[in-house]
């Protein structure tokens, strides 16, 4: 028999599937996978080169061909006008961008995209300017084709990104979406469909392919997850295990990209959405409403919901509209959409119920306004109610909501979450991620117990979020148990918090794995090099180590790929104010600031260095900046007002420290810092509410004892 491990396989082309499957081959070849990205030539090419103008945003572009070749004349990286050839048209419809070759093995996507639908030219940034040292700009880091797009657009790609010479040698097997994308390399499929053993009926489950006829759920959606949702990938080279958390760390639908209920907000794609659903819950998977070939769905209209649900659900009965209009549609009410791309409609695949009631409540959206939007979302909550009786089904975002708002009655919203065995998976890691912001010692307990979870995104959101307890965490080997999880972003994130809170005491029998987790987390990190972003986490992890040289070169690359990046600029001030370089920390804050004035952050740092160089006038005047900012960070609050009470002004003090406990009114340094200054007053009653804030918090601290005897509250 052959040798057909894993090891000798390999991929054969599209080419090599069309004889035997040339049914899906068909249906492929129709489908927007087939169209990811083609050579650009006059039958790939949509939009119109024929000597057209077009004016966007202050930026004119002149586009032509010239001796057979597509060229668009538009502004360059340098602010200048210049031709550039157009190498790949890149998707198909809606909208259809370009690629053009700039040194260094880097493909840019033209920010001018072909409308198919309307057959026009149009900017997806419709309104705004982009300067051309933007990385937004389509020359920068954001609209680069082998950092943010090649890998889901083409079959087997191989990255292959030169860190220190910043050039691509970019390579694939297949030019665009093709079968070995889903399907994983074919070559040892081949081989044992034409052997002997497959002739005498001695059959392997799906015939050595990754998906095979009938798969089960989880492996069908982590095969489109992979491309289907925003996610980063955790390194160069995939383990395509069943456990999507072994090759991508997903995005989970907390408020940095999703409104705060879970429904969709940014470009998030569908695999969190979909996770949250009643129908992930009930063992339907993708292929179920799509071909999954041609991508297209398998039935018209509302006849895909109906293959499962109830024809009372398509009547005025339920859905209280007319029949065959876009009210009467399931999709609209219960997967409703919005345009990414500038016109490109995707839908929310979490399939929810409509809830204008909590739009009332809350300000999320909901579908009913989508459509009567000159209506209120009140007016929608009394027709809800006018239909359908006052009574609502418990849906998670009753919880999640409030939950994401982390003030005082998150935490209890959160917990809930957590400990409901209805909650879907990715809304119980959802509430994880949150509860890390709420620095309570029962917020603690319960990332801890989450270590426990069966499931791979709480594990890894938990170790996540305990990052902000590190100093807090006295137990170790829980967290070193995770270092051997059988998950390689949780074993990641378990490194990265063993590294934040120290290998001291940890026995000696962790040493080694630490080692071997710690080196996937580095690969991981440095897999990211190419992105801006990527830069920042790779220098945090430096200067975390105390490789200041290093944390110093990857801020200064961030800031190379994406000059707005000021998040670079604080953390590296941090890296020079460590080593004393006190002159280069207050330049780069300087810089930030004139980068951003209304950067709180910044004039908080800023405020920080010049008080520990004595500089209290200037200390004084960056900490008011960042208060007059309405700056949401508590240790502001807490290093302005005692300042403000070193220098005797004890009433600006107090005012300072109350609106920091506005903002967080259990925050134990805020408290303290307000019972102080009320004991040096002479005031001891004024000061015992905030002690006794602090008693009920953290009552064995031993740094309030003495507050506690000078108040009597022993």
């Amino acid at each position: 028999m052959a040798d057909m491990s894993p090891e000798t396989n390999s991929y054969v082309g599209d080419r090599q599937c069309k004889s035997c499957h040339a049914n899906e081959y068909r249906d492929w070849q129709q489908s927007d996978h087939f169209k990811a990205i083609q050579k650009a030539d006059d039958s790939s090419v949509l939009g119109n080169f024929n000597d057209i103008t077009f004016n966007a945003d202050g930026i004119s572009s002149h586009f032509f061909k010239k001796n057979g070749k597509f060229i668009v004349n538009t502004e360059g990286d340098d602010g200048k006008k210049h031709d550039y050839e157009i190498k790949y048209a890149f998707g198909f419809f809606p909208l259809q961008q370009y690629l053009v070759e700039f040194p260094g093995g880097k493909l840019q996507t033209t920010r001018l995209s072909w409308d198919s639908r309307q057959k026009k030219w149009f900017h997806q940034y419709a309104g705004q300017k982009i300067d051309h040292r933007d990385w937004l700009h389509w020359t920068g880091n954001a609209q680069n084709w082998n950092t943010m797009c090649s890998e889901c657009h083409s079959t087997n790609l191989k990255k292959n990104y030169d860190i220190e010479k910043d050039v691509y040698n970019t390579g694939f097997d297949v030019l665009n979406v093709s079968c070995e994308s889903c399907h994983g390399a074919g070559k040892n499929h081949i081989t044992y469909i034409n052997g002997a053993e497959y002739k005498k009926g001695n059959k392997i489950e799906h015939s050595l392919l990754q998906l095979g006829t009938n798969p089960k759920q989880l492996a069908e959606i982590n095969s489109c997850a992979g491309c289907h949702s925003l996610r980063s990938a955790v390194d160069a080279h995939n383990i395509n295990s069943n456990e999507l958390l072994d090759d991508y760390i997903p995005v989970i639908p907390n408020t940095a990209h999703f409104y705060a209920d879970g429904q969709v907000n940014d470009e998030d794609y569908t695999y969190a959405s979909f996770l949250q659903s009643k129908m992930y819950s009930r063992n339907v998977t993708c292929s179920n409403c799509h071909n999954p070939h041609s991508g297209k769905l398998k039935l018209a209209g509302n006849q895909t919901c109906l293959q499962c649900h109830n024809k009372s659900y398509d009547a005025p009965s339920h859905h209280f509209h007319t029949s065959n209009t876009v009210g009467a549609e399931c999709k609209n009410c219960h997967a409703p959409g919005k345009y990414y791309m500038g016109n490109d409609y995707r839908y929310d695949h979490s399939f929810r119920v409509p809830r204008p009631d909590l739009s009332v409540k809350y300000a999320t959206p909901n579908a009913c306004n989508n459509c009567h939007t000159t209506q209120s979302a009140k007016w929608a909550a009394d027709a809800i109610v006018k239909w359908y009786g006052p009574k609502r089904k418990y849906h998670f975002a009753e919880d999640l909501i409030p939950g994401s708002q982390l003030i005082n009655q998150s935490e209890g919203h959160l917990k809930k979450l957590i400990g409901d065995t209805a909650v879907p998976d990715i809304i119980k890691a959802t509430a994880v991620n949150y509860l890390g912001s709420i620095s309570t010692e029962s917020s603690l307990n319960t990332l801890l117990f989450c270590l426990k979870e069966k499931n791979a995104q709480i594990r890894y959101e938990a170790l996540r979020s305990l990052l902000n307890f590190s100093s807090d965490i006295s137990d170790k080997i829980v967290i070193a148990d995770l270092l051997t999880d059988k998950v390689r972003s949780v074993r990641i994130a378990a490194a990265e918090l063993i590294g934040n809170i120290g290998t001291d005491g940890l026995p000696a029998q962790y040493l080694a794995a630490y080692q071997q987790a710690k080196g996937e987390l580095e690969k991981h990190l440095l897999n990211q090099a190419d992105f801006a972003h990527g830069n920042i986490a790779i220098a945090d992890y430096y200067q975390l180590n105390k490789s200041f040289a290093a944390a110093e070169k990857f801020y200064t690359r961030a800031l190379k790929k994406d000059s707005l990046a000021n998040i670079a600029r604080l953390n590296l001030a941090i890296t020079y104010s460590i080593q004393g370089k006190n002159t280069a920390a207050l330049n780069i804050l300087k810089e930030a600031i004139h980068t951003d004035p209304k950067n709180d952050e910044a004039w908080h740092k800023m405020a920080i260095l010049y008080n520990e160089l004595k500089d209290t006038a200037n200390a004084l005047m960056a900490f008011e900046k960042a208060a007059q900012l309405k700056s949401q960070n508590n240790r502001l609050y807490y290093n302005y007002g005692l300042l403000l009470q070193q220098i005797g002004n004890s009433n600006r003090a107090i005012s300072i420290l109350k609106r920091g406990l506005l903002l967080y009114p259990s925050d134990e340094g805020l408290n303290y810092a307000m019972a102080f200054v009320y004991i040096q007053n002479k005031q001891p009653s004024l000061a015992r509410p905030f002690a006794t804030v602090l008693k009920q918090i953290n009552p064995g601290n031993p740094d309030y004892l003495q507050l506690f005897t000078l108040l009597g509250m022993n």
